[in-house]
């Protein structure tokens, strides 16, 4: 990352609480880039992963070859689509494996850790239940993407996949 550059977030969080205070006080916290959020699982397939939008087709969403220097905060316990799914498509497809991923996820069971890195998860952090610990831990959170550095130039490239 470029020195003054900030990292955007790509939020996949199915609960709206969470959801805003993670945003808050990140942004408290000094990220002021792009967030972008996703309610489920299955919206950020989509969004990864469906069909590109016609030309001219508006969209609050950048587009997917724009997402340099983001990285996704990932929550497991979704409907329609689970965050491991997620974390598994996104590590295993060419085009987005070089995404930095966080585990954030209120769960601290050893044997879902370990799936997560199995799967290729770069940092899995457990979301305090206590409302004041919560808000600390997305703070340090904060402060350090603020100091993370990503691949130069990374850019997510969408391939389609063979007919």
């Amino acid at each position: 990352m470029a020195h003054g550059e900030s990292v955007g977030i790509i939020l996949i969080e199915d609960d709206d609480g969470h959801a805003t205070l993670v945003e808050r006080n990140l942004r408290r916290a000094g990220l002021t880039n792009g967030f972008m959020r996703f309610a489920d699982g299955q919206e950020a397939l989509d969004y990864f992963f469906g069909a590109p939008l016609a030309g001219g087709t508006a969209t609050s969403r950048p587009p997917r070859d724009d997402l340099a220097n983001s990285v996704v905060l990932l929550d497991l316990k979704m409907p329609r689509v689970d965050g491991f799914e997620v974390l598994r498509r996104l590590k295993e497809t060419p085009a987005t494996a070089a995404l930095p991923v966080i585990v954030l996820t209120t769960t601290d069971d050893p044997r879902e850790i370990g799936r997560c890195y199995d799967l290729g998860c770069n940092v899995y952090i457990s979301k305090p239940v206590e409302y004041d610990a919560f808000i600390e831990a997305v703070r340090r959170l904060g402060f350090f993407l603020q100091v993370v550095k990503l691949p130069p130039g990374h850019r997510m490239v969408h391939r389609q996949p063979p007919q």
